[in-house]
């Protein structure tokens, strides 16, 4: 009894951590998506599932977890890694580059989900007090389950992941000031609540900056510091303490753990140490993930199931609808075309992890009725349960439209004389001055844009250009690529291009790729990747503003220009890795 006041749960947590290490490799060697894996697992195997025969069968007591609460602080450490991991694979300046998508896609959707959810809640009986709750709270989606998928798909990246992925922040910084509202309602000082949410998202958003800008003098130093001898349990010391640290920062200022988390990601992605935190981090990340997922199925009563045979699946269904309709909108107005704006509705559409913390909050002072909550919790737990289904019937769907949808306009409109013409992938300002030079000297070309607006305007002024994804192998083949005499790739974005270029080598090894890259680091990473020549969008502007400097210099133009092409062969050659003597 000593060693079990000592401690509690052993039992539990063994269980707990022999599944997850049996289960992570299965998962994978199986191909089954993990997510949903973990989340069966612990429905069956929870108080729920077996456990409930755990009495009456003695040894299903040593499968079965019958009490979840000593191993839920394992589960939140899980969400905490994944957001540490998630501020590891951003920066401040791509996070900035994303304000639209967070603070007015974001604030769009959980306002307009809240407004449409709590009108249900309302209607179905609920207090207006309850009704506000439910609306905002089944508003969120679960950042846990949504970036693991991603992950998992490798569309982090992807416009689409990106927009999501801002999505989910604004959802995780709504969770502060819904807490407040609960204080309030339960206190019943309605008459500040505006003020009261406005001075404590003030505070937040204050407190996080400083957060961050303190942390920019500190981590640095401190990985260098103690980083030098190269022992791995240093490592992960101060990776843990960074990480824990600074979410304790954020939870003391009222805000979550989860954020601090991030910033923590967020802090150690501008540092030189960052992939040796990422390869550190990763084994831990995937087991506490594992118990997570575990945990919220454990939550998951099968009876109730039954009992509510109508009911709770409607719900579900009603909560995804409303959502992926919400999400698909303003996607859509983002500039996505709809089968991927549904896409990324079904993918945000089920309920957060946030919800079984304002939920419960909300039942321990009676704002929600007993059992409201459970059932929200409930269908909660299955809408996460549902979302890998959903997430694959989106991307699914959204193949299958533009597949069909951009097949048809490209046999209506691309030829099959359209073999022999240089393909241009991206038309942007670079892509249209490309266009023409080649119009100009009468070389044909076709055209491939992911914007369908801009796809829109030009092929209304007469531009050959067709919406489509250069990677991919259907389109290539339909524009006989294989008969091109060059593609050019132009687009703005650099993991679009990357993608473009490995899609393109893969199905076409002896074909010409000249890529535009951003930087001497995505060139060389073009190259990697299959590209014929790369030339980085700074390296023109350089030469030439340096060809006016030196022909101001007294230099002949004769002179500078010859100047000028040496740098260039140079400059290109270092690339490539050979040196021009």
């Amino acid at each position: 009894m000593q060693e079990q006041h000592a401690l509690p749960y052993l039992r539990e947590t063994l269980l707990f951590l022999s599944l997850a290490g049996i289960l992570i490799p299965l998962l994978q060697r199986w191909r089954v998506n993990q997510v949903l894996g973990f989340l069966a697992v612990g429905a069956l195997l929870g108080p729920f599932g077996l456990g409930l025969w755990a009495k009456a069968v003695p040894w299903l007591g040593y499968l079965t977890v019958s009490r979840v609460e000593g191993v839920e602080a394992l589960a939140e450490l899980g969400v905490l890694f994944l957001m540490f991991m998630i501020g590891l694979e951003l920066s401040a300046e791509r996070l900035w580059t994303l304000r639209r998508w967070v603070f007015g896609a974001g604030t769009a959707q959980v306002c307009l989900s809240a407004v449409i959810i709590g009108c249900i809640a309302y209607f179905f009986g609920n207090s207006l007090e309850a009704a506000l709750v439910l609306g905002f709270v089944l508003s969120l989606s679960s950042t846990a389950v949504v970036m693991q998928l991603m992950a998992e798909q490798r569309s982090m990246s992807s416009p689409l992941g990106q927009a999501g992925f801002s999505i989910l922040m604004m959802q995780d910084l709504a969770v502060v000031p819904l807490l407040i509202l609960i204080g309030v309602l339960t206190s019943g000082q309605s008459e500040g609540l505006a003020s009261l949410v406005t001075v404590t998202v003030a505070k937040s958003i204050g407190a996080i900056v400083l957060i961050y800008l303190i942390g920019r003098r500190v981590i640095r130093p401190l990985f260098r510091s103690f980083a030098r001898q190269r022992q791995p349990d240093v490592f992960m010391a101060l990776t843990l303490l960074s990480t824990l640290g600074i979410a304790s920062l954020t939870a003391s200022a009222g805000l979550s753990m989860a954020l601090g988390a991030f910033l923590a990601g967020l802090l150690l992605a501008e540092t030189e140490f960052k992939h040796e935190v990422e390869i550190t981090i990763e084994p831990f990340r995937g087991l506490l993930m594992g118990l997570f997922f575990m945990s919220v199925g454990m939550a998951i009563d099968v009876r109730e199931v039954i009992a509510s045979p109508l009911w709770l699946p409607l719900s579900v269904i009603g909560l995804f609808a409303i959502k992926a309709c919400v999400l698909a909108a303003l996607f859509r107005i983002g500039g996505f075309g709809w089968a991927r704006a549904f896409e990324g509705g079904l993918l945000l559409g089920q309920g957060g992890e946030f919800a079984f913390i304002v939920v419960g909050y909300a039942m321990t002072t009676h704002l929600v009725a007993p059992p409201v909550g459970q059932f929200i919790m409930l269908v909660v737990s299955l809408s996460m349960f549902l979302t890998p289904l959903a997430a694959r019937i989106g991307h699914t769907i959204g193949e299958h439209w533009e597949q069909r949808h951009h097949e048809q306009a490209l046999g209506e409109a691309v030829p099959d004389a359209a073999g022999g013409r240089v393909i241009i992938a991206g038309f942007g300002r670079v892509g249209q001055m490309l266009a023409q030079l080649l119009s100009a000297q009468k070389i044909p070309y076709i055209a491939f844009e992911n914007d369908a607006r801009l796809v829109a305007r030009l092929r209304a002024a007469g531009f050959p250009i067709y919406f489509g994804d250069a990677a991919r192998a259907e389109l290539l083949r339909k524009a006989h690529a294989d008969l091109a005499p060059a593609i050019v790739l132009t687009m703005d974005h650099p993991a679009s291009a990357l993608n473009a270029v490995r899609g393109i080598r893969r199905e076409l090894p002896h074909v010409q790729i000249f890529a535009r890259s951003r930087d001497e680091k995505h060139a060389r990473a073009l190259k990697q990747a299959g590209a014929t020549v790369v030339i980085p969008e700074t390296l023109e502007s350089s030469l030439q503003l340096s060809s006016f400097v030196l022909q101001t210099l007294g230099i002949s133009e004769g002179a500078a220009a010859y100047l000028i092409q040496r740098e260039r062969e140079r400059q290109i050659a270092a690339l490539e890795g050979e040196t021009v003597p």
